[in-house]
């Protein structure tokens, strides 16, 4: 469990209408297609409702599946704020034993931000390209499936982009990113232990794998509305919120099907 509680309060304190969370839990339960395990809801700093289903509990962690991207997200800020990792640097400079292997040019003009923005160029899913080209290391074979457009121009939810980026940081930090964000974010934030699924190659998996309690996810959350200041701390660089979640490339209906707007 973590190490101190959130500041908690009345909804109505907090400006939110209970009988609206009580009818969002109402509908919760009358929706078969919807199996809730947990649900925490902040407003002004303050958790004004929370829940459990079993078997799922507080202290318990659970898979966060593609949450854990905003967790590798943040590891990277920390390291380019440490001068370890540089966003506008090609993403083939921190794999030169690849380079002989990458000679498509759009790989090659593939940026760290890219990667980080799901703009590689690539406009669908490769996660079974890359693991199925070069099961042992993905970045590989990633980088050996060559985008359909200019990196920057288009966006695909694609796993190997965060794969990618977690496997930079965890190569200029020299450590797995739990152990990296240990003392820079989880134990500033008061977040107990964590548990991250590695692959063949030993890496933790950036774009999922990471397991983690949901109080865990709130003051990530938190930390992110407060611009990165954690109770007078700051402890992401200042700006990094807003320039993390800005608009990077268009979306909407970039594939040509407006019903994709979910994937989008």
């Amino acid at each position: 469990m973590s190490a101190f509680a959130l500041p908690s309060s009345g909804p109505a304190a907090q400006g939110v209408d209970a009988s609206g969370v009580h009818a969002f839990l109402d509908a919760l339960e009358a929706a078969p297609e919807i199996e809730p395990h947990s649900v925490m809801i902040l407003r002004h700093g303050h958790l004004v409702a929370s829940g459990w289903w079993a078997p799922y509990a507080p202290d318990r962690p659970h898979l966060l599946y593609s949450l854990s991207k905003s967790f590798t997200g943040t590891a990277a800020a920390l390291a380019e704020a440490e001068g370890l990792l540089d966003f506008d640097a090609p993403v083939i400079s921190y794999f030169p034993e690849f380079e002989a292997d990458i000679t498509d040019p759009r790989s090659r003009a593939m940026l760290v931000r890219h990667v980080a923005s799901m703009s590689s160029g690539h406009e669908r899913e490769t996660v079974d390209d890359a693991y199925g080209t070069d099961p042992a290391e993905p970045v590989r074979g990633f980088l050996l499936t060559p985008p359909d457009r200019d990196p920057g121009t288009v966006f695909a939810y694609n796993q190997p982009t965060t794969y990618t980026l977690g496997a930079i940081v965890q190569r200029v930090t020299g450590q797995p990113l739990s152990a990296y964000l240990r003392p820079r974010l989880l134990d500033p934030l008061g977040i107990g232990e964590v548990f991250w699924l590695r692959d063949r190659t030993g890496r933790e998996i950036g774009f999922s794998g990471l397991h983690a309690t949901t109080d865990a996810v709130a003051r990530l959350g938190r930390l992110y509305l407060n611009d990165g200041v954690w109770e007078g701390r700051r402890l992401l660089p200042e700006g990094w919120a807003a320039r993390a979640s800005r608009p990077h490339t268009a979306t909407a209906g970039a594939m040509g099907d407006m019903d994709r707007q979910d994937w989008d």
